[in-house]
Protein backbone atom coordinates (compact mmCIF):
# COMPACT_ATOMS: atom_id res chain seq x y z
CA UNK A 1 0.00 0.00 0.00
CA UNK A 2 2.84 2.62 0.52
CA UNK A 3 4.13 1.46 -2.96
CA UNK A 4 0.64 3.06 -3.76
CA UNK A 5 0.75 6.11 -2.58
CA UNK A 6 4.08 6.92 -4.52
CA UNK A 7 2.30 6.53 -7.73
CA UNK A 8 0.25 9.49 -9.17
CA UNK A 9 -2.19 7.35 -11.13
CA UNK A 10 -3.27 5.93 -7.77
CA UNK A 11 -2.55 8.85 -4.97
CA UNK A 12 -5.95 7.70 -3.13
CA UNK A 13 -4.07 7.16 0.16
CA UNK A 14 -2.60 10.46 -0.14
CA UNK A 15 -5.43 11.89 2.11
CA UNK A 16 -8.26 13.91 1.37
CA UNK A 17 -6.30 17.59 0.65
CA UNK A 18 -4.47 15.57 -2.29
CA UNK A 19 -7.43 15.34 -4.02
CA UNK A 20 -8.77 19.22 -3.86
CA UNK A 21 -6.99 22.42 -4.07
CA UNK A 22 -8.56 23.05 -0.98
CA UNK A 23 -11.50 24.19 1.23
CA UNK A 24 -14.49 25.42 -0.68
CA UNK A 25 -13.95 28.74 1.02
CA UNK A 26 -11.28 29.63 -0.99
CA UNK A 27 -13.94 30.07 -4.00
CA UNK A 28 -12.10 27.70 -6.48
CA UNK A 29 -13.46 24.04 -7.50
CA UNK A 30 -12.31 20.85 -6.10
CA UNK A 31 -12.98 18.85 -9.03
CA UNK A 32 -10.64 19.21 -11.66
CA UNK A 33 -9.62 15.79 -12.62
CA UNK A 34 -7.43 15.19 -10.29
CA UNK A 35 -6.79 11.77 -9.18
CA UNK A 36 -9.08 10.47 -6.50
CA UNK A 37 -11.29 13.39 -6.93
CA UNK A 38 -14.49 11.33 -7.66
CA UNK A 39 -14.49 8.73 -4.31
CA UNK A 40 -16.32 11.89 -2.64
CA UNK A 41 -19.81 12.59 -2.79
CA UNK A 42 -19.50 16.33 -2.71
CA UNK A 43 -18.39 18.39 -5.28
CA UNK A 44 -17.20 20.81 -3.35
CA UNK A 45 -16.18 21.12 0.49
CA UNK A 46 -17.85 22.48 3.12
CA UNK A 47 -17.97 23.05 6.78
CA UNK A 48 -20.24 20.56 8.76
CA UNK A 49 -24.03 20.69 8.75
CA UNK A 50 -23.54 20.01 12.43
CA UNK A 51 -21.84 22.99 14.40
CA UNK A 52 -20.17 21.08 17.49
CA UNK A 53 -19.16 23.58 20.30
CA UNK A 54 -15.00 22.53 20.08
CA UNK A 55 -14.45 25.44 22.60
CA UNK A 56 -13.55 22.89 25.23
CA UNK A 57 -12.01 20.07 22.96
CA UNK A 58 -8.85 18.99 24.40
CA UNK A 59 -5.93 20.14 22.55
CA UNK A 60 -3.82 16.23 21.42
CA UNK A 61 -1.21 15.35 24.32
CA UNK A 62 1.75 14.47 21.93
CA UNK A 63 3.12 11.24 22.84
CA UNK A 64 5.64 8.82 20.96
CA UNK A 65 4.06 6.68 18.17
CA UNK A 66 5.21 4.94 15.60
CA UNK A 67 5.16 5.95 12.02
CA UNK A 68 1.90 5.01 10.14
CA UNK A 69 2.23 2.24 7.55
CA UNK A 70 1.06 4.79 4.96
CA UNK A 71 1.63 7.94 3.97
CA UNK A 72 5.51 8.03 4.42
CA UNK A 73 7.07 6.45 1.77
CA UNK A 74 10.56 8.57 0.73
CA UNK A 75 8.98 10.83 -2.04
CA UNK A 76 5.58 11.11 -3.62
CA UNK A 77 4.27 12.65 -6.22
CA UNK A 78 0.69 14.60 -7.02
CA UNK A 79 -0.22 16.44 -10.15
CA UNK A 80 2.71 15.72 -11.69
CA UNK A 81 4.98 17.15 -9.07
CA UNK A 82 7.35 14.99 -6.60
CA UNK A 83 7.32 15.62 -2.97
CA UNK A 84 9.78 14.21 -0.47
CA UNK A 85 8.87 13.39 3.08
CA UNK A 86 11.35 14.41 5.81
CA UNK A 87 13.14 11.55 7.98
CA UNK A 88 12.39 13.74 11.44
CA UNK A 89 10.36 16.26 12.22
CA UNK A 90 12.29 17.47 15.09
CA UNK A 91 13.78 21.27 14.80
CA UNK A 92 11.05 21.96 11.49
CA UNK A 93 9.73 25.46 11.57
CA UNK A 94 7.60 27.79 8.94
CA UNK A 95 5.72 30.26 8.66
CA UNK A 96 3.40 30.60 5.81
CA UNK A 97 -0.73 30.50 4.85
CA UNK A 98 -2.52 27.99 6.53
CA UNK A 99 -6.21 26.57 4.92
CA UNK A 100 -8.72 23.81 6.42
CA UNK A 101 -11.04 21.10 4.92
CA UNK A 102 -14.17 20.10 6.83
CA UNK A 103 -17.34 18.21 5.22
CA UNK A 104 -16.65 16.92 1.93
CA UNK A 105 -13.60 14.69 3.60
CA UNK A 106 -15.32 13.67 6.85
CA UNK A 107 -15.19 10.24 7.29
CA UNK A 108 -12.72 9.39 4.62
CA UNK A 109 -8.93 7.81 5.03
CA UNK A 110 -6.39 10.40 5.45
CA UNK A 111 -2.87 9.36 4.48
CA UNK A 112 -1.64 8.19 7.17
CA UNK A 113 -4.97 5.14 7.09
CA UNK A 114 -6.54 6.51 9.79
CA UNK A 115 -10.39 8.44 9.31
CA UNK A 116 -10.57 11.85 9.03
CA UNK A 117 -12.47 13.38 11.87
CA UNK A 118 -13.43 17.14 11.17
CA UNK A 119 -13.92 17.49 14.84
CA UNK A 120 -10.24 16.42 15.97
CA UNK A 121 -7.78 18.85 15.99
CA UNK A 122 -5.64 17.42 12.90
CA UNK A 123 -3.88 18.54 9.94
CA UNK A 124 -2.22 17.91 7.14
CA UNK A 125 1.21 18.88 5.85
CA UNK A 126 3.15 17.98 2.58
CA UNK A 127 6.61 16.46 4.02
CA UNK A 128 6.42 15.86 7.68
CA UNK A 129 6.33 12.37 8.94
CA UNK A 130 2.54 11.32 9.90
CA UNK A 131 2.44 11.14 12.44
CA UNK A 132 3.75 14.54 13.81
CA UNK A 133 2.74 16.95 16.66
CA UNK A 134 2.71 20.67 15.92
CA UNK A 135 2.19 23.53 17.50
CA UNK A 136 0.33 26.27 15.16
CA UNK A 137 -0.20 30.06 15.89
CA UNK A 138 -2.34 32.53 14.09
CA UNK A 139 -0.02 35.31 13.18
CA UNK A 140 -2.82 37.53 13.12
CA UNK A 141 -4.44 37.06 16.77
CA UNK A 142 -1.72 35.46 18.45
CA UNK A 143 -3.81 32.19 19.04
CA UNK A 144 -1.94 28.83 19.45
CA UNK A 145 -3.05 25.08 18.85
CA UNK A 146 -1.53 22.15 19.19
CA UNK A 147 -2.07 19.38 16.19
CA UNK A 148 -1.89 16.01 15.35
CA UNK A 149 -0.58 16.02 11.45
CA UNK A 150 -1.95 12.60 10.31
CA UNK A 151 -2.93 14.04 6.85
CA UNK A 152 -0.99 14.73 3.23
CA UNK A 153 -1.74 18.43 1.73
CA UNK A 154 -2.57 21.24 0.80
CA UNK A 155 -0.94 21.08 -2.53
CA UNK A 156 -1.42 24.83 -3.26
CA UNK A 157 2.63 26.20 -3.25
CA UNK A 158 0.95 29.09 -1.11
CA UNK A 159 -0.11 26.97 1.66
CA UNK A 160 2.00 25.18 4.03
CA UNK A 161 -0.47 23.13 6.29
CA UNK A 162 -4.44 22.01 5.89
CA UNK A 163 -6.06 22.31 8.75
CA UNK A 164 -9.55 20.66 10.42
CA UNK A 165 -12.62 22.45 10.30
CA UNK A 166 -12.32 22.45 14.46
CA UNK A 167 -8.79 23.86 14.72
CA UNK A 168 -9.44 26.61 11.99
CA UNK A 169 -12.33 27.05 14.26
CA UNK A 170 -10.50 27.32 17.31
CA UNK A 171 -7.67 29.65 15.12
CA UNK A 172 -9.99 31.76 13.62
CA UNK A 173 -9.49 31.08 10.06
CA UNK A 174 -12.41 29.48 9.26
CA UNK A 175 -14.57 32.67 8.08
CA UNK A 176 -11.57 33.50 6.19
CA UNK A 177 -10.80 30.28 4.62
CA UNK A 178 -7.03 30.76 4.94
CA UNK A 179 -4.86 32.37 7.63
CA UNK A 180 -0.79 33.70 8.19
CA UNK A 181 0.50 30.97 10.71
CA UNK A 182 3.30 29.45 12.61
CA UNK A 183 4.43 25.80 12.87
CA UNK A 184 6.50 24.38 15.01
CA UNK A 185 6.83 20.70 15.31
CA UNK A 186 6.39 19.11 19.11
CA UNK A 187 7.76 16.34 20.45
CA UNK A 188 6.62 13.94 23.65
CA UNK A 189 6.98 15.84 27.12
CA UNK A 190 9.79 14.62 28.54
CA UNK A 191 10.16 12.60 31.75
CA UNK A 192 9.68 14.80 34.91
CA UNK A 193 14.02 13.66 36.15
CA UNK A 194 14.87 14.47 32.50
CA UNK A 195 17.50 17.89 32.93
CA UNK A 196 16.51 20.56 30.80
CA UNK A 197 19.90 20.14 29.02
CA UNK A 198 19.20 16.89 27.97
CA UNK A 199 16.01 17.99 26.00
CA UNK A 200 15.83 18.03 22.54
CA UNK A 201 14.48 22.21 21.18
CA UNK A 202 11.70 20.89 19.82
CA UNK A 203 10.41 19.74 22.70
CA UNK A 204 11.52 22.67 24.87
CA UNK A 205 9.58 24.80 22.31
CA UNK A 206 6.37 22.84 23.54
CA UNK A 207 7.14 23.23 27.21
CA UNK A 208 7.48 27.32 26.14
CA UNK A 209 4.23 27.51 24.46
CA UNK A 210 1.23 25.51 26.42
CA UNK A 211 -1.87 26.33 26.11
CA UNK A 212 -3.85 29.08 28.43
CA UNK A 213 -4.93 27.68 32.25
CA UNK A 214 -1.85 27.08 33.32
CA UNK A 215 -1.75 25.89 36.90
CA UNK A 216 -1.35 28.66 39.31
CA UNK A 217 1.58 27.74 41.00
CA UNK A 218 3.52 28.08 37.78
CA UNK A 219 5.56 31.56 36.67
CA UNK A 220 3.29 33.16 34.02
CA UNK A 221 4.79 34.74 31.11
CA UNK A 222 3.22 36.53 28.12
CA UNK A 223 5.44 36.02 24.42
CA UNK A 224 4.86 39.54 22.89
CA UNK A 225 6.42 37.93 19.37
CA UNK A 226 8.87 35.40 17.93
CA UNK A 227 11.41 36.30 15.36
CA UNK A 228 14.01 34.75 13.56
CA UNK A 229 15.88 38.23 13.63
CA UNK A 230 17.68 38.25 16.95
CA UNK A 231 17.50 42.10 16.18
CA UNK A 232 13.97 42.33 15.47
CA UNK A 233 13.31 40.57 18.57
CA UNK A 234 15.63 43.41 20.43
CA UNK A 235 13.51 46.29 18.76
CA UNK A 236 10.82 44.47 19.88
CA UNK A 237 11.72 44.48 23.74
CA UNK A 238 12.73 48.00 23.24
CA UNK A 239 9.66 49.31 22.11
CA UNK A 240 7.71 47.62 24.96
CA UNK A 241 9.93 49.29 27.27
CA UNK A 242 9.99 53.36 25.37
CA UNK A 243 5.71 52.63 24.82
CA UNK A 244 4.65 51.07 27.90
CA UNK A 245 7.15 50.97 30.34
CA UNK A 246 7.16 46.89 30.17
CA UNK A 247 10.10 44.87 30.74
CA UNK A 248 11.05 41.66 28.85
CA UNK A 249 13.48 39.16 28.15
CA UNK A 250 14.41 37.23 25.10
CA UNK A 251 14.66 33.67 25.16
CA UNK A 252 16.11 32.24 21.88
CA UNK A 253 15.93 28.28 20.88
CA UNK A 254 17.02 26.94 17.61
CA UNK A 255 17.14 30.38 15.68
CA UNK A 256 13.49 31.33 16.97
CA UNK A 257 14.69 34.89 19.27
CA UNK A 258 11.07 35.12 21.41
CA UNK A 259 10.11 38.29 23.57
CA UNK A 260 8.53 37.21 26.92
CA UNK A 261 7.09 39.97 29.69
CA UNK A 262 6.58 38.75 33.09
CA UNK A 263 6.74 36.79 34.96
CA UNK A 264 3.53 37.69 36.59
CA UNK A 265 2.22 36.05 39.73
CA UNK A 266 -1.85 35.08 38.66
CA UNK A 267 -3.20 34.96 35.20
CA UNK A 268 -5.79 37.89 36.58
CA UNK A 269 -2.56 39.99 36.22
CA UNK A 270 -1.39 38.73 32.85
CA UNK A 271 -4.73 38.58 31.29
CA UNK A 272 -4.85 42.35 32.34
CA UNK A 273 -1.54 43.09 30.49
CA UNK A 274 -2.51 41.34 27.43
CA UNK A 275 -5.79 43.43 27.32
CA UNK A 276 -3.94 46.86 27.82
CA UNK A 277 -1.20 45.81 25.13
CA UNK A 278 -4.30 45.09 22.37
CA UNK A 279 -6.02 48.36 23.34
CA UNK A 280 -2.79 50.08 22.95
CA UNK A 281 -2.51 48.80 19.39
CA UNK A 282 0.01 45.78 20.02
CA UNK A 283 -1.03 42.61 18.60
CA UNK A 284 -2.57 40.27 21.74
CA UNK A 285 0.63 38.48 23.17
CA UNK A 286 0.01 34.90 23.56
CA UNK A 287 0.36 33.69 27.32
CA UNK A 288 3.14 31.47 27.89
CA UNK A 289 4.32 29.32 31.03
CA UNK A 290 7.90 27.90 31.17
Amino acid sequence: MMRLACAVATCALLGACATSPGPSSSGEPVNNGAPGSDRYSMAQDTPPEERRDISQLPEPVPKNEPRSRYGNPDTYSVWGKTYRVLPSAEGYQAEGQASWYGQKFHGHRTSSGESFDMYRFTAAHRSLPLPTYARVTNLDNGKSLVVRVNDRGPFHEDRIIDLSWAAAVRLGIEDAGTGRVRVETISATPAPNTPASKVPTAVRAAVDSPPPNAASNTRLFLQAGAFQDRAAAERMQQTLLEQLGLGSEIRSTNALHRVWIGPYADDQQRQQVRQSMADAGFERPVPVTP
